[in-house]
């Protein structure tokens, strides 16, 4: 399946620090996948019109049940605002019927680090689950 490349909503100023999230969902069936990636789009494009959002993109793969995330936002609020926001939290409540797993970072960048690298993403993620 096609990853959903980084886009900028609205880019932050040069000197300003970041907060970025990376995530990684697994599903427990095929079935969930299918549903995941189908509420990914209306996800993305909630984001990308959030207050605050300074980037996002998804790594999916479908057939292996695992989807990674990243977002940039102005700060930790407009990240949990946009959380607590329809579509999104709905579609989390719902997802958590399906999901095996989850995993989340959270770390501060400069502006002029974005876009954050998957690389990037995968070794924090591993480094929260304790994995080198």
């Amino acid at each position: 399946m096609p990853d959903i490349p980084w886009s900028t909503p609205t880019p932050p100023a040069p000197d300003a620090e970041v907060y970025v999230m990376a995530s990684r969902f697994e599903t427990r069936t095929l079935a969930g996948a299918l549903r995941f990636f189908l509420k990914s789009p209306g996800i993305i494009l909630q984001i990308r019109k959030a207050p605050g959002a300074h980037g996002v993109a998804l790594r999916a793969r479908v057939l292996g049940r695992t989807f990674l995330t990243l977002s940039a936002w102005e700060d930790r609020d407009a990240l949990y605002r946009f959380a607590r926001s329809e579509p999104h939290r709905s579609s989390s409540r719902a997802a958590a019927a399906y999901m095996r797993e989850s995993a989340f970072t959270f770390w501060s960048a400069p502006a002029p680090a974005l876009p954050v690298t998957w690389a990037e993403a995968e070794r924090r993620l591993a480094e929260e689950a304790g994995r080198p």
